[in-house]
């Protein structure tokens, strides 16, 4: 969704420039929206445009939250509501897969290949998905590889 509305609808980013924020985004503690909304906000507007942007990004989401936090304490009891959380959940997972999709195309303009870089990714899924390797041990390790095979490449 973030990827769709700076890249396609509002076109404040290239594809690549959204790609190489969104890798930085992911790579800070935090969570990556809020890390690109800081970055974004403070490239272009300095201290303040990024205090506007946390705010503009935490406030209605905040809210929200809360407004269902307190309607999920009142209905938790109701199998109907467990049940509508597990579909949202496999709902948020496919659309972070989308989103990989989505984004496939630019891995071919990679100084590594599109081969090496999907097979990077590849090895990230099986890593976290299937073997339950910690994702912060498993980034240090491929994010380590993947920056120095690069820098190998461009050097």
């Amino acid at each position: 969704m973030v990827q769709r509305e700076l890249v396609e609808k509002k076109r404040w980013m290239t594809n690549e420039e959204f790609i190489e924020e969104w890798a930085v985004a992911q790579v800070l503690p935090g969570p990556n929206v809020i890390n690109l909304a800081l970055m974004f906000g403070g490239r272009h507007f300095g201290l303040r445009g990024a205090m506007v942007s946390l705010a503009g990004i935490l406030t209605i989401p905040l809210l929200v939250v809360l407004t269902l936090a307190f309607t999920y304490s009142q209905f938790s009891h109701y199998p109907a509501v467990v049940g509508a959380l597990r579909g949202m959940a496999a709902v948020a997972g496919g659309l972070i897969a989308a989103t990989g999709l989505k984004l496939l195309n630019s891995l071919r303009k990679h100084p590594l290949g599109f081969r090496a870089c999907l097979g990077i990714g590849l090895l990230c899924f099986i890593a976290v998905a299937l073997i339950r390797l910690p994702l912060v041990y498993v980034l240090l390790v491929l994010g380590t590889t993947g920056i120095g095979l690069t820098y190998r490449k461009l050097n």
